[in-house]
């Protein structure tokens, strides 16, 4: 019997008896690289024997599989027996065993492949060089790794020869493989000991190290990768085809795009076809690429938003690339089972058992990670995690080589992604891609840093002059804010008039209070859904009910239906709406146009609709100062600068060709000459830090956790479906249904910004945030204390309501009502008071280990482990406003579902402390708090002064005093 009949890859599948051979899955790996090196094609920045290196180490990369040791731990024979060494390292024996006829050089970059396909080559206790400092000498590696089958041993090292078309091998022992090993292993980290040995040589590590990995990765699931692009000569025909079907023709953009070659920036109204531009700009792209590079370029297609993504697909499927199945379109991004998911039972009238559709769904969005698909609708951050490299993200650099990128909104990001962005298309186009970029709204300055990131130009193609622009919008300001009783009567009057409204608020707190105010009046004209709330704080299931109802309702070809939709962002992109009239708080410019174009979508109205922008309210986020936002969400200088510009435009239409000026006019301020500066700064630095890949191997798990902060954020769960949840995930029986119970159950989760950890208690089993809050009866949204809507004007709009009142407030308060009066106007002396300067002295020297808490409104120095908030005070002993203002930040605590016990009182100065347990009579205690401050705050004149001894040593004391 051949000996090789008895060595297993893998363990035995559950009911088998045998596990997958190793011969059968080192063929397999690398008829998988050949078909990554069909698809990819040359690389031009690389060495011309890169493919063969990448082939070789593909062949060899688990040929350290053999010993005895590993095939206990498979089970083979059974039991199972753990092991615990690197396979790989033992792989290299054959490597230089077998090959020996090649150069030192070529088998130094063999080796490489084969060594990092699953470890970090250096840096951290996972790395092969922290198992190397136990491998020291040929005789250490011999008794490390244990008996090995030498007639085995001897069977594959021939095996791979043949398979190789190398030269037969001479008979070895465990003692020549330990020798050959050691001689190997030591080259290849002395030569990758500090830094790449060349500019690119690091480049061609982490590609090489990408592919082998990938084409392992493929091999060990048993699928495949797609040769058949889906985005081929038949769609300029479809095209042509269905605009004849409805009485139309391809714009002159449209056949200009066509005709473009390399990088392309495309500016173009909504409803001008620039998704069709643009696809006909790729198939020109993809063509010139399959010819150069012997390739089948990949065609990415990328949004910011996961729901926009959603849309994109569906609509490639269905309208664009004649694949309504999705069959050959990939969609990647982290909540793509989910997708897959709802499009399934969205779509099912058998009644199949939705665990079946989520055991599909999965093994659809796994087959996309593993890069199956030729056409992918992804978000940047995918393709950006290359820059992590490693065993588990070069795969997504070598995938992207020779490739097509089209950058959808790319306005939406702000300037650190932004700049992230920008250095992965300079490596991008380094490895052969075009980049192409779509908007409606593109600003000169930023297609200048997109230039200069490409060192290429971007050629511009618009539509000609004498192509008309529609008028679709009128434009009205509004100097209340949206939240307003002014604002809330001006609605509901469209409302009884039979208006559909498009409501559109910066902040979900802002959006609810709208919601209930309209609710009432909305539901008694129109039914249930005459009111609908969106935002991004619902669970996940709730969403999508909701969006499918808003879609129902006001989707772009339904008929006319009056109602109000109010929603924050999200609403902005992804759901193709059309709405008679648009009420929203004012944004930066770039948010404005995208709400614009939710309403008169399809201008087939007889005058242009009504877009009402509201002035937002300014103040800082923290209750400590600082900058100030529109809302407390965007950055006040860009808001206020569009807000000038449409001063100037206010009563009249809006001719769409004047949105570029505008946007040029707000880059060209010094705001935006920053911008450009912080932009610039990061892709300079990202490029030099994490694209240079010198050294190419180093362990990069630190810069992973800051993607996953910056990109994923967190999930939550409310902690009265923790119940449900559990029970959807034990529906699984084994690995594959356990993955599909959790999707079923990812129903139940809400996404948060990756802040909102601190918010909720850590679930380590499930890896979620758990919050203890109060729900919506119908909508089931996470809700923060309901808004009270008294509202101070003090010179420009400013609004402050029951979720402003911060732990500042509370102590003024106490401490002197006139003080909180003056603070909330903007009077704030502190800076300059010796007494508020040892309060900081005192913060910033004690207690160094606590965490600051940041609920907005309210800043708390910490929450430990046991939920005890830590505030820490400069006085000698506890005031009434110390106690008042702890009992405040445990109330906030609970209104967003953590559970404070209590506050912990710290008093450095004269090392005391004082305990306060929290209890109910203290939330109606905080309750009051926050009416006092309220009232005080909405008096039109200034509170009465204290008696003067009172006033000693307050920072206020001169404006109080000064008479």
């Amino acid at each position: 019997m051949n000996p090789l009949q008895r060595v297993w890859a893998k363990s035995a599948p559950p009911g088998a008896t045998r596990g997958e051979l190793l011969t059968d899955h080192l063929d397999a790996t690398l008829s998988a690289l050949q078909l990554l090196r069909s698809r990819v094609g040359r690389i031009a920045v690389l060495p011309d024997r890169f493919w063969t290196w990448a082939a070789l180490a593909c062949l060899f990369h688990d040929a350290g599989k053999i010993p005895e040791g590993f095939q206990r731990m498979v089970g083979n024979p059974r039991p199972a027996q753990p092991w615990g060494l690197r396979h790989e390292i033992y792989s290299l024996g054959f490597v230089d065993h077998v090959l020996s006829h090649l150069s030192e050089d070529e088998r130094r970059w063999i080796a490489l492949g084969v060594l990092t396909h699953h470890r970090p080559l250096t840096g951290g206790a996972r790395s092969i060089r922290k198992q190397h400092s136990s491998l020291r000498t040929p005789q250490e590696i011999v008794d490390t790794f244990g008996p090995v089958d030498e007639q085995a041993a001897n069977a594959l090292a021939s095996w791979l020869a043949q398979r190789c078309h190398a030269p037969t091998p001479k008979p070895a022992t465990t003692t020549d493989l330990g020798k050959a090993i050691h001689r190997l292993l030591n080259d290849v980290l002395d030569h990758w000991a500090e830094e790449s040995p060349d500019d690119n040589a690091g480049l061609c590590a982490v590609l090489l190290q990408g592919a082998v990995t990938l084409a392992d990765h493929v091999a060990s699931a048993h699928t495949t990768l797609l040769t058949e692009h889906p985005l081929n000569a038949e769609y300029p025909e479809r095209l042509r085809k269905r605009l004849t079907q409805s009485g139309a023709t391809l714009f002159p953009h449209q056949e200009a795009a066509a005709r473009t070659s390399g990088h392309l920036l495309l500016r173009a109204p909504t409803g001008a076809g620039k998704t069709e531009a643009s696809l006909l700009w790729a198939l020109t792209q993809l063509d010139q690429i399959r010819a150069a590079a012997a390739a089948q370029p990949r065609l990415f297609y990328t949004l910011p938003y996961l729901a926009s993504i959603n849309a994109m697909a569906d609509r490639l499927g269905q309208r664009d690339l004649a694949d309504p199945e999705l069959e050959r379109i990939g969609v990647t991004h982290s909540r793509a089972a989910d997708y897959y998911l709802n499009r399934a039972i969205n779509d099912d009238h058998n009644g199949t058992d939705p665990l079946t559709h989520a055991s599909r769904a999965v093994a659809k969005a796994s087959a996309s990670r593993l890069f199956r698909e030729l056409v992918r609708v992804t978000t940047p951050y995918q393709l950006m995690r290359a820059a992590l490299a490693g065993p588990a993200h070069s795969s997504t650099l070598i995938d992207s080589a020779n490739s097509v990128f089209v950058f959808d909104e790319l306005h939406a990001y702000d300037t650190h992604r932004l700049g992230i962005i920008l250095a992965m298309m300079d490596l991008w186009a380094r490895l052969g891609g075009r980049i192409g970029v779509i908007s409606a709204t593109l600003p000169d300055a930023l297609a200048k840093l997109i230039e200069n990131a490409l060192d290429a130009p971007l050629i511009e193609v618009t539509p000609d002059d004498k192509q008309q622009w529609p008028l679709r919008h009128q434009l009205h300001l509004d100097e209340s804010h949206l939240t307003s009783t002014e604002s809330i009567t001006a609605i509901t009057e469209h409302l009884a008039q039979g208006h559909s409204v498009l409501v559109v608020a910066n902040n979900v707190a802002d959006a609810q209070h709208i919601y209930e105010s309209l609710k009432p009046v909305a539901r008694s004209r129109y039914g249930d859904d005459g009111a609908i709330l969106l935002h991004a704080r619902f669970r996940a299931k709730d969403r999508n009910k909701i969006e499918k109802r808003i879609l129902e309702r006001y989707g772009v070809h339904k008929s006319h239906q009056p109602g109000v939709v109010v929603a924050t962002q999200v609403v902005e992109v992804s759901l193709d709406l059309d709405f008679d009239i648009l009420h929203t708080s004012a944004a930066p410019l770039e948010a404005l146009i995208q709400r614009f174009g939710r309403v008169n979508r399809l201008n087939r109205r007889s005058r242009p609709a009504p877009v009402i922008v509201h002035r937002p309210a300014y103040a800082p986020r923290s209750k400590c100062g600082g900058d100030e936002y529109a809302d407390k969400v965007y950055a006040a200088e860009p808001t206020q600068l569009g807000w000038d510009i449409l001063t100037r435009y206010d009563g009249k239409p809006l001719d769409e060709r004047l949105f570029t000026e505008w946007l040029n006019e707000v880059y060209s301020s010094p705001w935006g000459q920053q911008w450009r500066s912080d932009v610039e700064r990061v892709r300079t630095d990202f490029s030099r830090r994490f694209l240079a890949f010198d050294p190419p191997f180093e362990d990069r798990s630190d810069l992973a956790a800051a993607f996953d902060e910056m990109f994923d954020g967190a999930e939550g769960i409310l902690a009265d479906d923790l119940d449900h949840y559990r029970e959807e995930i034990r529906k699984g029986q084994d690995a594959h249904s356990r993955k599909a119970a959790r999707l079923l159950a990812s129903g139940y989760l809400i996404p948060l910004p990756d802040y909102a950890r601190r918010l909720g208690r850590w679930d380590k089993e499930l890896q979620l945030v758990v919050v203890d809050a109060r729900l919506h009866r119908r909508e089931r949204a996470w809700c923060s204390s309901a808004r009270r809507t008294d509202t101070l004007r003090d010179g420009r709009s400013t609004v402050m309501n029951a979720d402003d009142v911060g732990g500042v407030h509370i102590k003024y308060l106490y401490h002197c009502p006139r003080q909180l009066w003056l603070y909330v106007r903007g009077f704030r002396p502190e800076a300059l008071s010796e007494a508020v300067q040892m309060g900081e002295a005192v913060h910033d020297t004690s207690y160094r280990r606590a965490t600051p808490i940041d609920l907005g409104s309210a800043k708390l120095d910490d929450l430990d482990g046991d939920l005890w908030v830590h505030e820490i005070k400069s006085a000698s002993k506890p005031s009434a406003a110390d106690e008042a203002q702890a009992i405040h930040y445990c109330y906030r605590l609970h209104k967003v579902g953590v559970a404070a016990r209590g506050a912990v009182l710290h008093y450095p100065k004269t090392r005391r402390t004082k305990r306060i347990i929290y209890t109910p009579d203290h939330e109606a205690r905080a309750e009051k708090d926050i009416a006092k401050v309220l009232d005080t705050v909405a008096s039109p004149t200034s509170p009465e002064r204290l008696e003067r001894p009172s006033c000693r040593g307050c920072s206020y004391q001169d404006y109080c005093w000064s008479d």
